[in-house]
């Protein structure tokens, strides 16, 4: 049996000194970035993630200006009884509920949107529609209240003692 070579062929390639092989054409550079599937994703899950924070993060701000008007409230009722001591006069701290405002002299508070207003006070002291809590130079109090409540019913309440004009505060669950 005779076997019969095929006869191979080489062929050249062009080569760098240190060995490398040349090439004819620059590589083609692989794409970066995302697809435009990868971004409609992505948009599609930030639409999501907002729909559900928006309405939350406004019932915060609610709940925040609610809390602020709540201690500014107390700090107006706690400063007229101060002012009262070191006076030696007595400092009336007025509650408009209509237009939700209250005020001790010239510094005025108005009550946020959403919040109704009302006041606990003597009878023989209100003007009109106007309550007053008046603070004596003695420390004592005409006594009284403003509550604060919201739609729901729930609200927060501030009393006033009338003994020793100790202002307190506590929160007030909805029905």
């Amino acid at each position: 049996m005779v076997r019969t070579v095929r006869p191979v062929a080489m062929a050249k390639t062009a080569t760098l000194a240190t060995g490398g092989k040349l090439r004819s054409t620059p590589p083609i550079p692989r794409a970066r970035g995302f697809s435009l599937v990868e971004l409609m994703v992505a948009m599609a899950i930030a639409g999501i993630v907002m729909a559900a924070a928006v309405p939350y993060s406004l019932r915060f701000y609610e709940g925040i200006e609610r809390r602020q008007a709540v201690r500014d409230t107390v700090t107006l009722l706690v400063s007229a009884r101060e002012q009262a001591l070191s006076s030696g006069s007595s400092r009336d701290v007025l509650v408009r509920p209509s237009t939700g405002r209250i005020w001790l002299g010239e510094r005025e508070q108005r009550v946020p949107e959403g919040l109704t207003l009302s006041v606990r006070s003597a009878r023989q002291l209100n003007r009109g529609d106007v309550g007053v809590i008046r603070f004596y130079p003695d420390g004592s109090a005409s006594g009284g209240g403003i509550d604060f409540a919201r739609a729901d019913g729930s609200g927060t309440r501030i009393d006033v003692d009338w003994l020793v004009g100790r202002v307190t505060q506590q929160a007030v669950a909805g029905p």
